[in-house]
């Protein structure tokens, strides 16, 4: 007979019912935390990390295999939910432990960054044959205990975007308003003044993000060697930071699109506030309708093609090579992949699930041959893996200062999903598996390419 069906053959019958109930709670109680502290010794026995763990009657582990001498971790996992510790071994998803994050069944104490570490530690939860059994059986014990997390309710969050399998018009403006129409409010919390949301440049380490990504802004500009009455294209402009900034400070005619509605009106709004309409406009259109032929001096593309899906790269570039004049400029700044494609792992299913619906990276040398194919002639590549790192910093701490205002715009899921997502960019980023790359092309046309013969235009 069960404990629980032990619990309601008492009521029926014991004078004292509920002082049975409550002592028999008590016993199951005991059990479930025996069970939990047994799965999560067995689950993290492979990690070779110190992890203090604090169970949601305030039970608190010391889990893992330290190195010697190891400091200890900054971090307690609390875990509020015993179904969280049964979904460790019966769930063969690897997310499940972010989704329990984002619906409070699992909080962070200490340093965020050095527990998101533990993705890499977790992947895969390995328990011996012979144990496997015992584990099993203590998971589905555990699995009846019904308790509500923290309160957090996820459900009607809309976490997840709809899965791209095309990367067609419709899927890529699709993912496109499911990432960036989240509140423009929202970016506004964590971006800097001018909302650029790709990656700034340091001059230094201790820069603040405002300078940085000004600084960003005008290295473009120089790369493009922007002049007077050049026309300007920035295919996913954002909020139109860039086509603003080469305006005023260049004296272009600059031209935005984008497949966000959001980014769309603020564009606008602020192009006119600037007093820039005769030289600078946005529309919502998509890179393959962009109409023409030799119709633009200089193409920047910032923080885009990594939504063009790999198989449409070359019609990506492509079009770009067919809006550019002859000698004509393109800027590619994006973010690449340390492997060749986008294959099925923690992290790509990780973004495409929560974060770019559509997003698909690869090596910058496959990137650089895409470009050569189409009749582009490389000038200059430059890395920017660090400055990336250290701007997601500053987004993920500006993001944590704001977490009551962005509550105003965002539900907690959603914040805790970007907060997820950002940290766990960071460590990327800082161990090479991201990295992120401005390639400068030119068209190709008769003779040499139009540029100077040294970089000194770029480093004033």
């Amino acid at each position: 007979m069960s404990e629980h069906a032990q619990v309601i053959k008492a009521v029926a019958s014991s004078a004292s019912p509920v002082s049975y109930v409550k002592q028999s709670a008590v016993a199951v109680n005991a059990s479930w935390i025996t069970a939990a502290t047994r799965l999560l010794v067995l689950a993290f026995r492979g990690v070779d990390k110190s992890v203090a763990v604090r169970l949601w009657n305030g039970t608190t582990l010391a889990l893992g295999n330290a190195f010697p001498g190891e400091i200890p971790q900054r971090f307690t996992l609390v875990i509020r939910n015993p179904n969280v510790v049964s979904a460790m071994i019966l769930r063969r998803d690897p997310l499940y432990l972010a989704e329990a994050y984002f619906c409070g069944d699992i909080d962070i104490e200490g340093d965020f960054f050095a527990a998101v570490s533990l993705k890499d530690n977790l992947r895969t939860i390995r328990i011996p044959l012979r144990e496997r059994m015992q584990a099993l059986l203590l998971a589905l014990r555990l699995r009846m205990r019904d308790r509500p997390g923290s309160g957090i309710d996820a459900r009607n969050a809309l976490l997840t975007g709809n899965t791209v399998k095309a990367h067609s018009k419709a899927e890529n403006k699709n993912a496109i308003q499911f990432h960036y129409d989240v509140s423009n409010e929202f970016y506004a919390l964590w971006l800097d003044q001018a909302m650029v949301y790709s990656c700034a440049y340091f001059e230094r380490q201790d820069d603040n993000l405002q300078s940085a990504q000004h600084n960003k802004l005008d290295h473009i500009c120089r790369k493009l060697l922007l002049k007077p009455g050049e026309r300007l294209l920035d295919i996913g402009c954002g909020w139109g930071a860039l086509i603003i900034h080469a305006a005023q400070h260049y004296g272009v005619h600059a031209h935005g699109v984008t497949l966000s509605s959001q980014q769309l009106t603020m564009a606008r709004q602020r192009i006119a506030q600037a007093g820039l309409n005769h030289r600078v406009t946005v529309e919502l259109c998509d890179y393959r309708d962009l109409q023409g032929d030799a119709v633009y001096d200089k193409v920047a593309s910032v923080g885009m093609f990594e939504h063009v899906g790999l198989k449409n790269l070359p019609v990506y570039f492509s079009a770009v090579h067919r809006l550019l004049k002859p000698s004509g400029l393109f800027l590619n700044h994006g973010i690449t992949h340390d492997v060749e494609g986008w294959k099925k792992t923690l992290c790509t299913e990780f973004i495409n699930r929560y974060v770019f619906p559509d997003g698909q990276l690869d090596t910058v040398g496959n990137i650089q041959r895409g470009m050569e194919r189409v009749g582009f002639e490389i000038a200059d590549v430059e890395a920017l893996r660090p400055h990336y790192a250290l701007t997601l910093r500053h987004w993920v701490a500006r993001l944590e200062q704001h977490h009551a205002q962005a509550l105003a715009y965002v539900s907690e899921a959603t914040y805790r999903v970007w907060r997820l997502y950002m940290a766990a960019c960071v460590l990327d980023f800082e161990s090479g598996e991201l990295g992120v790359y401005q390639v400068v092309a030119s068209k190709r046309d008769l003779g040499l390419p139009a540029l100077p013969l040294t970089r000194r235009h770029v480093y004033p």
